[in-house]
Protein backbone atom coordinates (compact mmCIF):
# COMPACT_ATOMS: atom_id res chain seq x y z
CA UNK A 1 0.00 0.00 0.00
CA UNK A 2 1.09 3.45 -0.51
CA UNK A 3 2.56 5.54 1.94
CA UNK A 4 0.02 7.17 4.96
CA UNK A 5 -2.54 4.56 3.60
CA UNK A 6 -3.12 1.17 5.90
CA UNK A 7 -5.59 -1.35 5.77
CA UNK A 8 -7.07 -3.11 9.49
CA UNK A 9 -6.86 -6.28 7.88
CA UNK A 10 -3.36 -5.56 7.17
CA UNK A 11 -1.96 -8.36 9.71
CA UNK A 12 1.17 -5.33 10.91
CA UNK A 13 -2.05 -3.55 12.48
CA UNK A 14 -3.18 -6.44 14.98
CA UNK A 15 -0.27 -8.70 14.66
CA UNK A 16 -2.27 -12.37 13.99
CA UNK A 17 -3.39 -14.40 11.66
CA UNK A 18 -6.87 -14.52 13.67
CA UNK A 19 -9.57 -12.51 12.34
CA UNK A 20 -9.60 -9.08 14.39
CA UNK A 21 -12.32 -7.07 12.29
CA UNK A 22 -14.53 -4.77 15.31
CA UNK A 23 -17.21 -6.23 12.75
CA UNK A 24 -18.24 -7.46 9.35
CA UNK A 25 -20.69 -8.03 6.82
CA UNK A 26 -20.76 -11.20 5.33
CA UNK A 27 -23.76 -12.60 2.62
CA UNK A 28 -26.32 -11.22 4.92
CA UNK A 29 -24.96 -12.61 8.27
CA UNK A 30 -23.73 -9.57 11.12
CA UNK A 31 -20.88 -11.12 12.43
CA UNK A 32 -19.16 -8.93 16.13
CA UNK A 33 -15.80 -9.11 17.71
CA UNK A 34 -16.82 -9.56 21.14
CA UNK A 35 -14.34 -7.03 23.06
CA UNK A 36 -15.41 -8.29 26.40
CA UNK A 37 -13.37 -11.37 26.00
CA UNK A 38 -9.98 -9.74 24.75
CA UNK A 39 -7.12 -9.94 24.91
CA UNK A 40 -7.22 -13.30 26.34
CA UNK A 41 -9.28 -15.33 23.71
CA UNK A 42 -10.47 -13.85 20.02
CA UNK A 43 -13.97 -14.48 19.45
CA UNK A 44 -16.52 -13.57 16.58
CA UNK A 45 -20.45 -13.92 17.50
CA UNK A 46 -22.74 -14.06 15.00
CA UNK A 47 -26.15 -11.86 15.63
CA UNK A 48 -28.86 -14.13 15.21
CA UNK A 49 -31.82 -11.04 16.45
CA UNK A 50 -31.66 -7.41 16.73
CA UNK A 51 -32.15 -8.64 20.34
CA UNK A 52 -28.97 -9.94 20.60
CA UNK A 53 -27.61 -6.81 18.60
CA UNK A 54 -29.12 -4.76 21.29
CA UNK A 55 -27.01 -6.49 24.11
CA UNK A 56 -24.19 -7.09 22.18
CA UNK A 57 -23.93 -3.07 22.16
CA UNK A 58 -25.78 -2.56 25.68
CA UNK A 59 -22.74 -4.78 26.94
CA UNK A 60 -19.79 -3.18 25.47
CA UNK A 61 -18.86 -6.40 23.31
CA UNK A 62 -18.86 -3.84 20.52
CA UNK A 63 -18.41 -0.37 21.53
CA UNK A 64 -16.83 2.88 20.43
CA UNK A 65 -18.98 5.47 19.02
CA UNK A 66 -18.00 4.70 15.15
CA UNK A 67 -18.33 1.04 15.74
CA UNK A 68 -21.80 0.88 17.71
CA UNK A 69 -23.28 3.04 14.50
CA UNK A 70 -22.06 0.76 12.08
CA UNK A 71 -23.14 -2.28 14.52
CA UNK A 72 -26.80 -0.58 14.86
CA UNK A 73 -27.15 -0.02 10.78
CA UNK A 74 -26.40 -3.51 10.38
CA UNK A 75 -28.66 -4.66 13.47
CA UNK A 76 -31.58 -2.70 11.80
CA UNK A 77 -31.18 -5.25 9.01
CA UNK A 78 -31.51 -8.08 11.41
CA UNK A 79 -34.10 -7.17 12.87
CA UNK A 80 -36.40 -6.82 9.44
CA UNK A 81 -34.96 -9.39 7.36
CA UNK A 82 -38.02 -11.60 8.37
CA UNK A 83 -40.51 -9.21 7.68
CA UNK A 84 -40.19 -8.59 4.13
CA UNK A 85 -43.06 -10.42 3.32
CA UNK A 86 -45.30 -7.54 4.64
CA UNK A 87 -46.74 -4.65 2.60
CA UNK A 88 -44.61 -1.53 2.30
CA UNK A 89 -46.33 0.40 4.83
CA UNK A 90 -46.10 -2.44 7.85
CA UNK A 91 -42.58 -2.75 7.05
CA UNK A 92 -41.57 0.39 6.96
CA UNK A 93 -43.53 0.43 10.41
CA UNK A 94 -41.14 -2.31 11.46
CA UNK A 95 -38.03 -0.42 10.30
CA UNK A 96 -39.03 2.50 12.75
CA UNK A 97 -39.76 0.17 15.64
CA UNK A 98 -36.42 -1.42 15.26
CA UNK A 99 -34.61 1.91 15.07
CA UNK A 100 -36.12 3.18 17.99
CA UNK A 101 -35.32 -0.36 19.83
CA UNK A 102 -31.76 0.03 19.19
CA UNK A 103 -31.36 3.63 20.04
CA UNK A 104 -31.91 2.75 23.75
CA UNK A 105 -29.34 0.58 23.96
CA UNK A 106 -26.57 3.46 24.66
CA UNK A 107 -27.97 7.10 24.92
CA UNK A 108 -24.44 8.96 24.92
CA UNK A 109 -22.86 7.71 21.60
CA UNK A 110 -24.15 10.10 18.66
CA UNK A 111 -23.15 7.63 16.15
CA UNK A 112 -25.42 4.99 17.48
CA UNK A 113 -28.47 7.86 16.74
CA UNK A 114 -26.85 9.02 14.23
CA UNK A 115 -26.71 5.84 12.12
CA UNK A 116 -29.82 4.86 12.67
CA UNK A 117 -31.12 8.27 11.41
CA UNK A 118 -29.41 8.33 8.39
CA UNK A 119 -31.15 4.21 7.91
CA UNK A 120 -34.78 5.93 8.59
CA UNK A 121 -34.31 8.76 5.85
CA UNK A 122 -32.92 6.37 3.40
CA UNK A 123 -35.93 4.30 3.61
CA UNK A 124 -38.32 7.81 3.23
CA UNK A 125 -36.61 7.79 -0.25
CA UNK A 126 -37.69 4.24 -1.78
CA UNK A 127 -39.62 4.83 -4.77
CA UNK A 128 -40.45 1.02 -5.30
CA UNK A 129 -43.37 -0.57 -3.65
CA UNK A 130 -41.82 -3.60 -2.84
CA UNK A 131 -40.65 -4.10 0.67
CA UNK A 132 -37.81 -6.58 -0.78
CA UNK A 133 -36.39 -4.15 -2.59
CA UNK A 134 -36.26 -1.83 0.17
CA UNK A 135 -34.70 -4.23 1.92
CA UNK A 136 -31.97 -4.26 -0.62
CA UNK A 137 -31.44 -0.43 -0.37
CA UNK A 138 -31.37 -0.64 3.47
CA UNK A 139 -28.63 -3.09 3.05
CA UNK A 140 -26.69 -0.95 0.11
CA UNK A 141 -26.80 2.13 3.23
CA UNK A 142 -25.76 -0.26 5.95
CA UNK A 143 -22.68 -0.80 4.05
CA UNK A 144 -21.80 2.32 2.43
CA UNK A 145 -21.98 3.93 6.07
CA UNK A 146 -19.48 1.01 6.84
CA UNK A 147 -17.06 2.10 3.84
CA UNK A 148 -17.54 5.70 4.97
CA UNK A 149 -16.01 4.54 8.54
CA UNK A 150 -13.12 2.91 6.96
CA UNK A 151 -12.46 6.39 4.45
CA UNK A 152 -13.26 8.74 7.61
CA UNK A 153 -10.35 6.91 10.15
CA UNK A 154 -8.22 7.39 7.35
CA UNK A 155 -8.35 10.81 6.35
CA UNK A 156 -8.85 11.58 10.26
CA UNK A 157 -5.10 9.96 10.45
CA UNK A 158 -3.94 11.91 7.48
CA UNK A 159 -5.15 15.22 9.24
CA UNK A 160 -3.17 14.03 12.87
CA UNK A 161 -0.05 12.77 11.59
CA UNK A 162 1.87 15.56 11.69
CA UNK A 163 1.06 16.05 15.54
CA UNK A 164 3.42 13.39 16.24
CA UNK A 165 7.17 14.55 16.35
CA UNK A 166 10.25 12.47 16.77
CA UNK A 167 11.06 11.48 20.18
CA UNK A 168 7.52 12.22 21.78
CA UNK A 169 5.29 11.22 24.16
CA UNK A 170 1.81 10.97 22.85
CA UNK A 171 -0.94 9.67 25.78
CA UNK A 172 -4.31 8.18 25.35
CA UNK A 173 -7.67 7.58 27.08
CA UNK A 174 -9.93 4.50 26.83
CA UNK A 175 -9.47 2.94 23.21
CA UNK A 176 -10.59 5.33 20.45
CA UNK A 177 -8.30 2.50 18.36
CA UNK A 178 -9.01 0.33 15.75
CA UNK A 179 -11.22 -1.52 17.92
CA UNK A 180 -13.21 1.49 18.55
CA UNK A 181 -14.45 1.55 14.28
CA UNK A 182 -14.36 -0.45 11.61
CA UNK A 183 -10.94 1.91 10.11
CA UNK A 184 -7.37 2.35 11.81
CA UNK A 185 -9.70 4.39 14.57
CA UNK A 186 -9.77 8.21 15.22
CA UNK A 187 -7.34 9.13 18.06
CA UNK A 188 -4.68 6.33 17.06
CA UNK A 189 -5.31 7.19 13.64
CA UNK A 190 -2.40 9.69 13.30
CA UNK A 191 -0.57 7.27 15.72
CA UNK A 192 -0.75 3.91 12.80
CA UNK A 193 0.29 6.82 10.05
CA UNK A 194 3.43 8.15 12.36
CA UNK A 195 4.59 4.44 13.13
CA UNK A 196 4.44 3.75 9.59
CA UNK A 197 6.34 6.68 8.60
CA UNK A 198 8.85 5.52 10.41
CA UNK A 199 8.39 8.39 13.20
CA UNK A 200 9.86 6.83 17.20
CA UNK A 201 7.50 7.67 19.31
CA UNK A 202 6.07 6.05 22.41
CA UNK A 203 1.94 5.69 23.19
CA UNK A 204 1.09 5.90 26.65
CA UNK A 205 -2.30 4.07 27.58
CA UNK A 206 -4.57 4.94 30.40
CA UNK A 207 -5.84 1.39 31.53
CA UNK A 208 -9.19 3.47 31.53
CA UNK A 209 -11.20 2.37 34.97
CA UNK A 210 -13.60 0.41 35.60
CA UNK A 211 -13.66 -1.80 32.78
CA UNK A 212 -10.13 -1.46 31.60
CA UNK A 213 -10.36 -0.36 27.99
CA UNK A 214 -6.87 1.14 27.85
CA UNK A 215 -5.06 -1.47 29.27
CA UNK A 216 -7.23 -4.67 27.58
CA UNK A 217 -7.92 -2.90 24.20
CA UNK A 218 -5.32 0.14 23.41
CA UNK A 219 -2.44 -1.74 24.97
CA UNK A 220 -3.37 -4.45 23.43
CA UNK A 221 -4.12 -3.56 19.60
CA UNK A 222 -1.21 -1.28 19.32
CA UNK A 223 1.18 -3.31 20.75
CA UNK A 224 0.41 -5.77 18.33
CA UNK A 225 0.78 -3.58 15.77
CA UNK A 226 4.70 -2.82 16.94
CA UNK A 227 3.96 0.91 18.56
CA UNK A 228 5.69 1.76 21.72
CA UNK A 229 3.17 1.31 24.21
CA UNK A 230 3.30 1.88 28.13
CA UNK A 231 0.61 1.07 30.34
CA UNK A 232 -0.51 3.43 33.10
CA UNK A 233 -2.78 3.23 35.52
CA UNK A 234 -5.60 6.50 35.83
CA UNK A 235 -4.16 7.79 38.46
CA UNK A 236 -0.30 7.42 37.11
CA UNK A 237 -1.25 10.24 34.69
CA UNK A 238 0.19 13.96 36.87
CA UNK A 239 3.23 12.04 37.84
CA UNK A 240 4.09 10.89 34.64
CA UNK A 241 3.44 14.26 32.63
CA UNK A 242 5.53 16.06 35.46
CA UNK A 243 8.10 14.00 34.26
CA UNK A 244 8.08 15.40 31.05
CA UNK A 245 7.43 12.38 29.52
CA UNK A 246 4.05 13.70 28.03
CA UNK A 247 3.95 15.66 24.64
CA UNK A 248 0.75 15.66 23.44
CA UNK A 249 -3.02 14.57 24.26
CA UNK A 250 -5.14 12.67 21.53
CA UNK A 251 -8.26 11.01 22.81
CA UNK A 252 -11.66 10.32 20.62
CA UNK A 253 -15.20 11.06 22.01
CA UNK A 254 -18.64 9.98 22.01
CA UNK A 255 -20.10 13.14 21.22
CA UNK A 256 -19.67 17.12 20.56
CA UNK A 257 -21.79 19.37 21.03
CA UNK A 258 -22.15 22.57 18.73
CA UNK A 259 -19.98 24.62 21.36
CA UNK A 260 -17.15 22.08 21.54
CA UNK A 261 -17.57 20.15 24.45
CA UNK A 262 -16.82 16.77 24.41
CA UNK A 263 -18.21 13.59 26.06
CA UNK A 264 -15.63 10.61 25.99
CA UNK A 265 -14.98 7.70 28.56
CA UNK A 266 -15.02 8.85 31.99
CA UNK A 267 -11.85 10.27 33.30
CA UNK A 268 -11.18 11.77 30.19
CA UNK A 269 -12.07 15.68 31.77
CA UNK A 270 -9.72 15.07 34.12
CA UNK A 271 -6.67 14.32 31.51
CA UNK A 272 -7.56 17.74 30.04
CA UNK A 273 -7.19 19.45 33.23
CA UNK A 274 -4.31 17.91 34.01
CA UNK A 275 -2.93 18.60 30.41
CA UNK A 276 -3.69 22.12 31.14
CA UNK A 277 -1.76 22.75 33.70
CA UNK A 278 1.49 21.28 32.82
CA UNK A 279 1.04 23.00 29.09
CA UNK A 280 0.08 20.00 26.96
CA UNK A 281 -1.44 20.16 24.18
CA UNK A 282 -5.28 18.51 24.29
CA UNK A 283 -6.56 17.20 20.65
CA UNK A 284 -9.62 15.31 20.43
CA UNK A 285 -10.09 12.97 17.28
CA UNK A 286 -13.19 12.40 15.56
CA UNK A 287 -15.54 11.89 11.86
CA UNK A 288 -18.10 14.21 11.26
CA UNK A 289 -21.06 11.57 12.21
CA UNK A 290 -19.72 12.63 16.39
CA UNK A 291 -20.21 16.06 15.93
CA UNK A 292 -23.80 16.80 17.34
CA UNK A 293 -24.71 20.59 16.13
CA UNK A 294 -28.54 19.98 17.57
CA UNK A 295 -27.04 19.40 21.30
CA UNK A 296 -25.55 23.33 22.47
CA UNK A 297 -23.18 21.99 25.16
CA UNK A 298 -22.17 19.91 26.80
CA UNK A 299 -24.36 19.93 29.98
CA UNK A 300 -26.98 19.07 27.64
CA UNK A 301 -25.45 15.52 27.03
CA UNK A 302 -27.24 12.97 28.65
CA UNK A 303 -24.71 10.72 30.47
CA UNK A 304 -24.68 7.13 31.02
CA UNK A 305 -24.99 5.55 34.13
CA UNK A 306 -23.90 1.68 34.21
CA UNK A 307 -24.45 -1.08 36.58
CA UNK A 308 -22.61 -1.17 39.82
CA UNK A 309 -21.09 -4.27 39.84
CA UNK A 310 -18.41 -2.86 36.84
CA UNK A 311 -17.00 -1.07 40.29
CA UNK A 312 -17.86 -3.39 43.15
CA UNK A 313 -15.41 -5.44 41.00
CA UNK A 314 -11.91 -5.44 39.56
CA UNK A 315 -13.12 -8.39 36.60
CA UNK A 316 -14.98 -10.92 38.21
CA UNK A 317 -13.64 -10.79 41.65
CA UNK A 318 -15.23 -8.37 44.34
CA UNK A 319 -13.20 -5.68 45.45
CA UNK A 320 -16.19 -3.89 48.23
CA UNK A 321 -17.53 -4.15 50.95
CA UNK A 322 -21.11 -5.46 50.84
CA UNK A 323 -23.86 -2.99 50.35
CA UNK A 324 -21.52 -0.47 48.84
CA UNK A 325 -22.98 2.64 47.30
CA UNK A 326 -21.62 3.61 43.83
CA UNK A 327 -21.55 5.94 41.24
CA UNK A 328 -20.68 4.49 37.89
CA UNK A 329 -21.24 7.15 35.07
CA UNK A 330 -19.57 6.13 31.40
CA UNK A 331 -18.74 9.34 30.45
CA UNK A 332 -17.93 12.81 31.50
CA UNK A 333 -17.96 16.19 29.32
CA UNK A 334 -14.45 17.97 28.74
CA UNK A 335 -15.23 21.98 28.25
CA UNK A 336 -14.29 23.06 25.02
CA UNK A 337 -11.81 25.56 26.79
CA UNK A 338 -9.35 22.76 27.22
CA UNK A 339 -9.42 21.50 24.00
CA UNK A 340 -6.52 22.25 21.66
CA UNK A 341 -8.50 21.00 18.37
CA UNK A 342 -10.82 18.47 16.77
CA UNK A 343 -8.72 16.16 14.57
CA UNK A 344 -11.53 15.49 11.84
CA UNK A 345 -11.71 14.30 8.27
CA UNK A 346 -11.96 17.92 7.10
CA UNK A 347 -8.86 18.54 9.16
CA UNK A 348 -7.97 20.03 12.78
CA UNK A 349 -10.44 22.55 13.59
CA UNK A 350 -9.61 25.09 16.36
CA UNK A 351 -11.55 27.55 18.55
CA UNK A 352 -13.86 29.56 18.45
CA UNK A 353 -15.33 26.09 18.16
CA UNK A 354 -18.45 27.25 18.05
CA UNK A 355 -18.23 29.38 14.98
CA UNK A 356 -15.87 27.01 13.31
CA UNK A 357 -17.98 23.55 13.71
CA UNK A 358 -20.60 25.60 11.67
CA UNK A 359 -18.91 27.03 9.38
CA UNK A 360 -17.58 23.30 8.17
CA UNK A 361 -20.56 20.96 9.36
CA UNK A 362 -23.45 23.29 8.60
Amino acid sequence: MGKNKISKSDPTVFGTSENTETLRWNSGELFLLDQTKLPLVVVEEKQESVEQVWHSIKQLKVRGAPAIGVAAAYGLLIGIREQTALNLKEFLREVENKAAYLESARPTAVNLKWALIRMLECSKTYSGNDSRGLFKQLEEEAILIHEEDVQLCQRIGVNGVSLIKEGMGVLTHCNAGALATTGIGTATAPMYLAHENGVQFCVYADETRPLLQGARLTSWELNKAGLDVTLLTDNMVAHIMSQDLIDLVITGTDRVAANGDVANKIGTHGVAVLARHFGIPFYVACPYSTIDLNTGEGKDIVIEEREAEEVLNFGKRRTTPEEMKVRNPAFDVTPHELVTGLITEKGIIRAPFAENLHKEYL
